[in-house]
């Protein structure tokens, strides 16, 4: 176990050291479009309760913390090991140094993580800061179980943003993925709206994308005096993690990258 630590942190120190050298850039680039989609929508577009009983600022603010999860933890991975592997080669230099494949997943995916998390904080601070100024009402809370719920979606679009970038052959490939599965992803799996109130054909569909159980579980980690806890979605979530990163190994052990 020591050993795989060891190898883990030598996998992500490159990529711990470009984090440090670019970490003003990084926050304002995580933190600027989640504050846009609150403005648009939280105050721009609806106003009013919503029908769990909370305002539909507080609604929506878990629901875009999930969704800076997703672009901020699978833009961080899938483009730096993108340029990684197409342009400069490194990654396929650390893949002939004697590693665990274990190790290669887990550190290549400390960059997403890290920045999602980053990202994601920030913006739940402003959300808890606009609950003592009576914007949210105080209906957010900062609880245990959030802050487990968004460190396991940012490392499940982690490891999504691996496996993108090992299956991509270009960088064109990689913003065709971007446009056929991220943005669909952004806009309709519980971020802005509720799962629920729509036709079960659509929510039947929603639900085969993971940042719907994401959306779900943050929202009701973030909600828990209004919601209760979907302790499905949770374990559909970490399937899901499980899924992406079998499939990570899987495509490193047959070097299908």
């Amino acid at each position: 176990m020591t050993n795989l630590l060891k190898q883990i942190y030598y996998v992500a120190w490159g990529d711990m050291k470009f984090l440090r050298h670019n970490i003003l850039n990084i926050v304002v680039m995580s933190i600027m479009s989640p504050i846009l989609y609150l403005i648009a929508f939280g105050f721009g577009l609806r106003t009013g309760t919503t029908d769990i009983g909370v305002s539909y600022v507080s609604f929506v603010i878990p629901g875009i913390v999930a969704l800076s999860s997703l672009n901020s933890s699978f833009s961080s991975t899938s483009a730096r090991m993108n340029v990684q592997r197409l342009y400069y080669k490194s990654f396929d230099e650390m893949m002939m140094c004697p590693l665990s494949l274990h190790a290669i997943v887990w550190g290549k995916c400390m960059l997403g993580l890290i920045r999602g998390l980053f990202g994601c904080f920030l913006l739940y601070a402003l959300g808890l800061a606009l609950g003592y100024a009576g914007v949210t009402e105080g209906a957010l809370q900062l609880t245990p179980m959030l802050v487990i719920c968004t460190v396991l979606s940012c490392i499940v679009f982690s490891f999504l943003g691996m496996a993108a970038a090992l299956i991509a052959k270009s960088h064109q490939s990689m913003a065709t993925f971007n446009s056929l599965v991220i943005l669909p992803m952004t806009f309709l799996c519980g971020t802005f709206f509720s799962v629920s109130a729509l036709n079960p054909v659509f929510q039947a569909i929603l639900y085969c994308f993971p940042l719907t159980y994401s959306s779900e579980i943050i929202r009701a980690a973030a909600l828990p005096d209004y919601l209760d806890f979907p302790w499905l979605c949770l374990l559909v979530l970490i399937l899901w993690g499980a899924a992406f990163y079998a499939l990570d190994y899987w495509l490193l052990k047959t070097r299908k990258v």
